[in-house]
């Protein structure tokens, strides 16, 4: 569900943490951590609330769309998924999708395209489908991308859902 302001207030309580000041200490704790399993726990659960445009300016405050980004970067698999996861849940959104194109994101959506993990090729797509405007369409509909998301449209007996955002893509926009 949304969230609004009212919805917020009630759902932290009087003596709750304000939700910028949790997103920070989530970044915060992200940045400090050595651990490897730290950090896709973190980037999983800051990628949970990117889906939410209550939390959007927040996201672009903090810079968590930088830190998406950064990792799909890294060599753990964990962290490219949820980088891409939350790349996708928040790039919907103009200003983020801005960010995003400005800080090197469309290449890397590329990149996750050819992932061996489902969860991140799911992501790159509905990132992609987002990100494809008139300013970016040189950039994403390169012949090499548009042939592998053709054959994602047609694996619909390997996974329907890269099927469908491929075909989605597809139609909005490449002419068949």
């Amino acid at each position: 569900m949304f969230t609004n302001d009212r919805r917020q207030v009630e759902r932290t309580g009087k003596y709750g943490t304000p939700r910028v000041q949790y997103l920070q200490e989530l970044v915060t704790e992200f940045q400090n951590t050595t651990d490897e399993e730290s950090k896709e726990r973190i980037v999983a659960h800051l990628a949970n609330f990117a889906y939410d445009p209550y939390n959007y300016t927040f996201l672009r405050q903090l810079n968590v769309l930088e830190l998406f980004l950064d990792c799909m970067t890294e060599p753990n698999e964990k962290l490219v998924e949820f980088g891409a996861g939350g790349i996708c849940n928040s790039c919907v959104d103009s200003a983020n999708a801005s960010i995003i194109i400005q800080c090197g994101g469309i290449p890397l959506m590329i990149q996750c395209l050819s992932s061996p993990v489902r969860n991140t090729v799911n992501s790159a797509l509905g990132a992609l489908y987002y990100l494809c405007n008139p300013a970016t369409k040189e950039e994403i509909l390169k012949p090499e991308v548009v042939e592998l998301i053709r054959k994602y449209a047609a694996a619909e007996a390997v996974s329907v859902s890269f099927s469908n955002l491929a075909k989605a893509f597809l139609d909005k926009h490449v002419c068949r």
